[in-house]
């Protein structure tokens, strides 16, 4: 059966898209090319970075990060990678497999997606990979794993009508186990108030850093729509059992920061981080709490660098965090 390593585990690269989608950017495109752009040259300090770039872009996009990141021509409509690119699992003896999910982009909110909904096995093919296709509305935003068979999702994300309406819980874990080789999904109920693009995705509220060890969002105001959301969240997880039988142990991350970008509220969650090759990449928003909740983020990942990029207010108006731009090929 194949499964679905950890993020923590070695990656032979981290594959990135360039913002092409101008009317969701609007006038923010400069500032989320330069994000990308900063994102990507943390990360290539320290494992190789592909940037797929809509070929209008390239010289754009080459010029902004510099030398240390490759750029691969590829038609994209979209740079959620996570989302929109392969899920890569490895079987029993540690050969790598392309998992291609249908994408209709959150629910078909944003016109067109041909061009992502075709990416994830584009890119594959580009690099040789092999690819299997899978018949199910499937995001990697909507599942965080701990490499053991164990993965994390939200219901309110994977049984909203947009995606499969037709499967049942039960069906839907089925595949999963198929696929990615988790015989124990947790179902947390919530994903934040505001994540009105992805509805849900659990990589805004939830990420394991080691088998048996979940770390939460949570919210200290009360009058937040997300201090009940999470507060729920976290009694369901620390309730729950994975894959090997052991009680999760909860780590929360207690502060959930806002800040507003062109006349716009948003949410800028400290757990929409990224996990790679001796380091954690975290989002951050100059609040004041800043300092305090990366250094929880930290403790649970010894070992590895810790970077905080001041990228999450910018990132969050276009629907997403670092983790959401970002997607790992792990190393065969």
């Amino acid at each position: 059966m194949s499964r679905w390593p950890a993020e923590w585990e070695p990656h032979e690269s981290t594959v990135m898209c360039w913002p092409a989608r101008q009317e969701m950017w609007g006038d923010l495109m400069a500032d989320a090319e330069v994000a990308h752009a900063e994102v990507a040259n943390a990360i290539a300090a320290f494992e190789p970075v592909t940037m797929l770039v809509a070929p209008r872009s390239i010289e754009r996009a080459a010029a902004r990060c510099g030398p240390g990141v490759e750029m691969v021509e590829l038609r994209i409509d979209d740079s959620w990678f996570r989302d929109s690119g392969p899920i890569y699992v490895v079987d029993d003896d540690g050969r790598r497999l392309a998992t291609d999910w249908l994408f209709n982009s959150w629910g078909e909110k944003f016109l067109p997606y041909e061009a992502d909904a075709a990416a994830a096995a584009r890119f594959a093919e580009l690099r040789g990979h092999p690819v299997r296709s899978i018949d199910m509305v499937f995001e990697g935003g909507s599942i965080t794993g701990d490499g053991e068979g164990t993965v994390v999702t939200t219901t309110q994300c994977l049984m909203h009508p947009n995606r499969n309406p037709t499967m049942t819980q039960v069906e839907i874990e089925s595949i999963l186990l198929d696929e990615l080789g988790a015989p124990r999904v947790v179902w947390l109920p919530y994903g934040l108030a505001l994540d009105d693009d992805t509805d849900g995705h659990v990589d805004n509220i939830a990420a394991f850093a080691a088998p048996g060890r979940l770390i939460l969002q949570g919210c200290d105001d009360p009058h937040e729509a997300d201090w009940l959301r999470l507060g729920v969240d976290r009694r369901v997880a620390a309730g729950a059992l994975d894959a090997r039988g052991r009680a999760l142990d909860v780590i929360e991350v207690p502060v959930l920061p806002f800040a507003e970008v062109a006349g716009e509220r948003v949410v800028v969650p400290y757990l929409n981080y990224y996990v790679g090759n001796g380091f954690v990449i975290v989002p951050t928003c100059g609040h004041e709490a800043d300092v305090d909740m990366v250094a929880v983020i930290a403790e649970q990942y010894p070992g590895r660098e810790t970077i905080t990029l001041d990228v999450g207010a910018v990132l969050a108006a276009g629907g997403g965090g670092i983790h959401c731009i970002t997607q790992q090929v792990p190393a065969s």
